[in-house]
């Protein structure tokens, strides 16, 4: 009977319902009792599939991306597709607040693991077919992988900030503030961008920020 039960109830399931989990309550809300919950079942049946929670957010952290990076979306060029790849985990990550953190712990402990080369591999063929010298690809790759990953999980820590106190407009206008009254002498700078921080879109900014990358790759390479 418990071998049957356990046949009936796949491993994809089970990775899907660990995410629910995930986005509802972060990582301390996906508890095998809590799938077992929410699967109405036996947790025989689950450990027939996960061995323990460091495979199960493994397998969650996979499962997203790999569904990020599978969506299909117009594209002309080569920059095009950088772009698109790049928003599709910016959005992943925008999405699922836990994601940013298990993939910097994911990449870090097994960069061998399928997530990172599936990453590279998204963004690195559109990096070749920009025309850079294959002794680039990787350096080039690497910038677009780290800006991209480093924005987007920035980008949705300070949404988490937002949403556990004010909207995002009334945060930004704080904290605007705040860097207007600084003073002159010692942040000329800080106060010169207050506004502009103040007005900013992220996804705006995200994209000009691989633009800055792409358009870098371009010229450096442009001169070899």
């Amino acid at each position: 009977m418990a071998q049957r039960r356990a046949e009936a109830l796949s491993r994809a399931r089970i990775i899907e319902t660990a995410v629910e989990l995930l986005d509802a309550d972060g990582e301390s809300g996906l508890t095998f009792r809590a799938l077992t919950e929410r699967l109405a079942t036996g947790p025989g049946a689950i450990y027939w599939h996960v061995a323990n929670k460091g495979e199960l957010l493994d397998a969650a952290t996979g499962a997203v991306v790999a569904a990020a990076l599978a969506v299909e979306r117009a594209a002309e060029s080569p920059q095009d597709e950088v772009r698109a790849v790049a928003l599709g985990l910016f959005d992943a990550i925008e999405d699922h607040p836990w994601l940013a953190a298990q993939l910097s712990a994911q990449l870090s402990r097994g960069p061998a693991g399928p997530v990172a080369p599936k990453i590279f591999e998204s963004i690195g063929r559109h990096v070749r077919d920009l025309g850079v010298p294959k002794g680039s690809w990787f350096t080039a790759t690497s910038a677009l992988v780290h800006y991209v990953l480093g924005a987007a999980g920035q980008n949705a820590a300070n949404a988490r900030v937002v949403k556990a106190g004010t909207d995002r407009s009334e945060f930004l206008d704080a904290v605007s503030t705040a860097w207007e009254a600084l003073d002159a002498e010692e942040y000329p700078f800080a106060r010169a961008v207050a506004e502009e921080m103040r007005d900013h879109d992220d996804r705006e900014q995200f994209l000009a920020g691989v633009d800055l990358i792409l358009t870098g790759i371009g010229t450096v390479h442009a001169l070899d």
